[in-house]
């Protein structure tokens, strides 16, 4: 196989939510307590929820600007390439990127839909959040049929209107729902709790897969204000870690065959690690602690019931690795349009480590794993996998401007710390400025026509 032979499938991208997402999906009466779009007057862009501001509508959407520009900005849509709000522009970038199809996770409501939790009134919680996904699943996927695996939202708070939601998503031909690593830190109950078994029962009834995007319920840590930014980086993705040893001990995973979870954004190279640390401390400790993997061993479940998904290599693309995780539970990612990303070089940034790899194993972690697992045709809906390739998709993408474009605006590094590094004290700062902003200019903001 070469490079342009391959199909890319990515379970991890973003979706900058445009300012009219809810126009066509509530009556005029629900207009009436719809978020809405605003700009104030430095020009930073805004929702407002439930009467509160929720701010940083980029949340680190930098993809095509030069490096030294990244950080947790933009803070406005001008400040982004169009692809990260623009269907048809996300197709473009997707082409050029030679990436096939895409899972989208959404933004201001926060990667698990977290944001209508916390509304008073949950009745209007339950609408909007509806509108959000009928938003997502006939505007921003129907628009390219093929090419976006529909990634909905659940209302966690009412376990009825989540089964109930599942099943309206379901026929819609939605295999995926968001969901918290660890709804405890959401203000729910334990996984182990028997509130969430209607959940798992109706996931597994009709084959949606639970993805868990990291940083929606345990938080990388933190160790201290002085501390690199570059480590809190590292660490994002390993907070993950905590809740797959948490999530393996699910019963319901003995229970229901068809139960499936997808770590987002996880990275793959530390999971051979916590499933071999598994697997001993049945052994050493399992008689007294009474674990109960129905006769089988951690890393067993895991190969039954996960997938994890990787944007760079990482560790974990050695063949022993591969074959203790199962090379079907490995899938790959872009994380446009975030500074993890590597558009619009992806494919040949990818092809460094997994080229050296069988052909089964490369068709396997690009493509076959999440299209199989989410029932995507997306083949059969663009004529074949010869019209799928990055080769293909590239050839559609020459109009496409690949070049960097300054966008310098309120930076999250305009202050360095001590050693002249960015520390998270440096970024927490910036989230501060721009909520005392958002708060200075209250009487101020407009409404977007964007």
């Amino acid at each position: 196989m070469k490079m342009e032979d391959m199909v890319l499938v990515s379970l991890d991208d973003h979706i900058i939510e445009p300012p009219d997402m809810y126009e066509r999906h509530l009556t005029a009466e629900q207009k009436k307590f719809a978020p809405t779009f605003h700009t104030d007057k430095e020009g930073i862009n805004y929702w407002l929820y439930d009467g509160r501001r929720i701010g940083g509508v980029g949340l680190n959407a930098v993809v095509g600007r030069p490096k030294v520009e990244y950080g947790m900005e933009p803070v406005s849509l001008s400040q982004m390439r169009e692809g990260c709000y623009n269907v048809a522009k996300r197709v473009d970038d997707m082409n050029v990127n030679g990436v096939l199809a895409s899972m989208c996770f959404p933004t201001v409501t926060m990667f698990d839909g977290n944001v209508f939790n916390t509304f008073k009134d949950k009745k209007q919680a339950l609408t909007l959040l509806r509108a959000y996904n009928d938003w997502h699943v006939d505007e921003w996927c129907a628009a390219a049929p093929g090419r976006f695996i529909p990634c909905c939202l659940v209302p966690s708070w009412d376990m009825n209107a989540t089964v109930d939601e599942i099943k309206r998503l379901a026929k819609k031909g939605v295999h995926s729902v968001t969901f918290s690593d660890n709804p405890v830190n959401r203000g729910y109950p334990s996984i182990h709790n028997e509130y969430w078994e209607p959940f798992w029962k109706v996931c597994a009834e009709n084959e949606v897969v639970i993805g868990m995007h990291h940083g929606t319920g345990n938080a990388a840590p933190r160790f201290s204000p002085e501390s690199p930014m570059d480590a809190w980086i590292v660490c994002m993705g390993l907070s993950i870690s905590l809740a797959l040893t948490d999530y393996l001990h699910l019963d319901a995973l003995l229970r229901y065959k068809n139960l499936k979870f997808a770590l987002i954004e996880s990275g793959v190279g530390w999971i051979p690690y916590v499933l071999e640390r598994m697997d001993f401390v049945l052994q050493q400790h399992g008689t007294w602690t009474h674990s109960n993997f129905g006769g089988k061993k951690a890393s067993d479940i895991f190969r039954e019931h996960f997938l994890c998904t990787f944007v760079h290599r990482d560790g974990g693309f050695n063949q022993e690795a591969i074959a203790l995780l199962g090379a079907h539970t490995i899938c790959y990612e872009s994380d446009y349009p975030h500074s993890d990303t590597q558009w619009p070089r992806g494919p040949e940034a990818l092809w460094e480590y997994i080229g050296k790899l069988p052909d089964k194993q490369i068709d396997m972690m690009t493509h076959e794993n999440a299209l199989k697992a989410y029932a995507f045709d997306a083949f059969g809906k663009l004529g074949g996998r010869e019209n799928c390739t990055v080769k293909a998709l590239r050839t559609k993408a020459a109009h496409v401007d690949t070049t960097e474009h300054s966008k310098p605006g309120f930076s999250a590094t305009a202050g360095t710390g001590s050693r002249g590094r960015v520390t998270t004290a440096d970024v927490e700062a910036f989230f501060k400025r721009l909520e005392e902003k958002h708060a200075s200019n209250d009487s101020s903001g407009t409404q977007a026509a964007e």
